[in-house]
């Protein structure tokens, strides 16, 4: 599909990967809703950079987590666009709202992580289903690994937000099948500007220099605009029959196998 002229949300789109979905987008033509939560002066900045790329849109606020605040949020796209061709998924709290280990984990923490991923995701699918027409786009920004590992342990809360959002994703793409709309998981590696970025200096600088010194096979870490290409080419009319899907936008960090020593992999 010619994405021109096309209606976008990205949640969580005042900074990081999802100002670069947003951007990529509109360098397409895409008109882009830019969903923020706390940072308006960041959404305004982004919403700046759409317009120098060509397109346009407006900044939306709510929190994610609350029912009633994504039906406010739908309520005003509906007015300023009337229907919505492209939906992406990526708000997520900020890492002091659930960042624990399993054993000082708190149920409220937990409660924060899943209604950010999995119930936020159930509700702006459903409510979304009646503003986009027929062969529309729904991407769900998750990092899957977390559904299958538990060595970052910290970001267990997340990691259960991210599985249940990642099996949410597989039934949406049954549900809505019919109708020609594809329901998809971009998962990102480590990531420029993303939660990495938010970790302690130290804590980042490591995760970089592993990824550089090889884990990473393309050798550096991602950039929000990796991010976005991914999410340009799954709103493409070339990806119409890619529904229910993961694609991992991790520079084959996914593929390495974590048996070995890297001296040994590469040979």
């Amino acid at each position: 599909m010619s994405l021109n002229g096309k209606h976008a949300l990205i949640t969580g789109s005042s900074r990081g990967i999802g100002r670069g979905i947003a951007l990529k987008l509109a360098a397409s033509g895409v008109k882009v809703a830019v969903h923020y939560y706390q940072d308006e002066a960041a959404a305004i900045d982004t919403l700046s950079q759409v317009r120098e790329h060509g397109a346009d849109g407006f900044v939306v606020q709510a929190d994610v987590t609350r029912p009633e605040e994504i039906q406010r949020m739908f309520e005003r796209i509906e007015h300023e666009f009337g229907t919505l061709d492209i939906l992406v998924s990526n708000a997520r709290p900020e890492l002091t709202a659930f960042y624990r280990p399993p054993m000082e984990l708190t149920v409220e923490q937990l409660r924060v992580a899943l209604d950010s991923q999995a119930q936020a995701f159930l509700l702006e699918v459903q409510t979304v289903a009646r503003l986009m027409p027929d062969r529309g786009r729904i991407i769900a920004i998750s990092y899957s690994p977390s559904g299958l590992t538990g060595s970052w342990q910290p970001w267990v809360a997340m990691g259960a937000g991210k599985a249940a959002l990642d099996a949410l994703v597989r039934y949406f793409a049954v549900a809505l099948g019919r109708r020609g709309i594809t329901v998809n998981v971009i998962s990102p590696g480590a990531t420029e500007d993303s939660v990495v970025g938010r970790l302690p200096t130290e804590v980042f600088q490591s995760i970089k220099n592993w990824h550089e010194s090889g884990w990473t096979p393309l050798g550096r870490m991602g950039a929000p605009a990796d991010v976005g290409n991914a999410v340009l080419l799954l709103c493409m009319d070339e990806a119409s029959f890619i529904t229910g899907q993961t694609l991992y936008v991790d520079g084959g960090a996914s593929i390495m196998d974590p048996v070995f020593p890297l001296d040994i992999q590469r040979g």
